[in-house]
């Protein structure tokens, strides 16, 4: 029996998991039902109100990461903008906070499991750190989230990475859904459904196969650059170098901060020095320690990035200042709203 494990959470997008439930239902009815759909939790069975008015779906299920076949990851409804409790990247939060992250690590561990994701869902195992290095697409809105989460984002209707299948904007669920029919069960299937649902794919579906360009077609300055590049990104010269950097001591000591993010306040330490006009950082929160990425000082700024794993996995653009022993700024992420960081000095 090959199983389809559609998970629900709390908030979830109604019709990123209900388009692709229909296909695969369909698809049941051609090969005598030897196809079995599921809606599942990671909690297990019960009641699941949706993004969408809060309206209910019954989850049937626990969801086993090692059985057999496909499981299929929604996105979140919920507001585009703003950083609130409903805003969607909260919603992805408090989802990845749960047990479900870690079922679905599990589940990318066998090849013969495929992992499928539609509009945010790829976004909700990005930000548990399950993609990182793997090519995956989201919504067009999320694609800077997704990148800054450190998956290679695709700008492709479906991206297939082997046993994860992502898709794109919430009717991708159908596109997901039909390639995985043709390509699990067979392109007659596919067909049929297609026929039933007066409906064609839309866009080629996008592989690491054969002769072609990286994905993406712009370059961007990445961390792992030298400082020097980045220096002259903002416009700086060889020759106020010294004078900036000795400004930049009135950053250095350790500062007790806090960043309001939308998924919950982190408390964060930073350990800031500045010695021979260079400039180094180090970020504790709680057992874990980062060291600053190309920390630069640039008009009574100071910035720098982090590769954080907690509360969830990204890679944060910070931008502060310093008023005496009063730290204030901004931890930026992709398209996520700005996440106000505030900071005292105590020594």
């Amino acid at each position: 029996m090959f199983t389809v494990q559609i998970v629900l959470f709390d908030g979830f997008d109604l019709l990123d998991a209900i388009a692709p439930y229909e296909v695969f239902c369909s698809a049941s009815m051609h090969i005598d039902n030897a196809l079995r759909v599921e809606l599942v939790t990671a909690e297990g069975r019960r009641s699941v109100a949706s993004g969408m008015n809060g309206l209910k779906i019954e989850a049937n299920g626990t969801l086993d990461p090692g059985r057999q076949g496909i499981i299929l990851v929604p996105g979140a409804a919920g507001e585009v903008e703003g950083d609130g409790p409903d805003s969607i990247p909260a919603i992805l939060g408090r989802a990845m906070n749960t047990e479900l992250t870690a079922m679905i690590r599990a589940a990318l561990e066998h090849k013969n499991i495929i992992v499928a994701t539609v509009c945010g869902g790829s976004l909700l195992l990005a930000m548990g750190g399950l993609l990182e290095g793997r090519t995956a697409v989201t919504h067009r809105l999320g694609m800077e989230l997704l990148g800054a989460t450190g998956a290679i984002p695709v700008p492709a209707r479906v991206v297939d990475d082997g046993n994860l299948v992502t898709g794109g904007g919430v009717t991708s669920g159908l596109d997901v859904a039909l390639y995985l029919v043709e390509r699990e069960l067979g392109p007659r299937i596919a067909h049929a459904v297609e026929q039933l649902f007066e409906y064609e794919r839309r866009g080629t579906v996008w592989r690491e196969q054969g002769i072609g360009i990286e994905p993406g077609n712009h370059h961007v300055l990445t961390d792992n650059e030298p400082n020097i590049v980045k220096n002259r990104a903002a416009g700086m010269t060889s020759s106020p170098v010294h004078k900036q950097n000795t400004e930049a001591s009135l950053f250095a000591g350790n500062w007790d901060t806090t960043i309001a993010t939308p998924v919950g306040k982190m408390e964060v330490k930073l350990c800031i020095t500045t010695h021979n006009d260079i400039i180094e950082g180090t970020a504790t929160q709680g057992d874990e320690t980062i060291t600053f990425l190309n920390p630069i000082f640039y008009n009574n700024k100071l910035t720098w990035s982090l590769a954080i794993t907690k509360p969830m996995r990204l890679n944060l653009k910070f931008e502060v200042g310093a008023d005496g022993d009063q730290m204030s700024g901004i931890a930026k992420a992709g398209l996520l709203p700005a996440s106000k960081l505030t900071g005292k000095r105590i020594n």
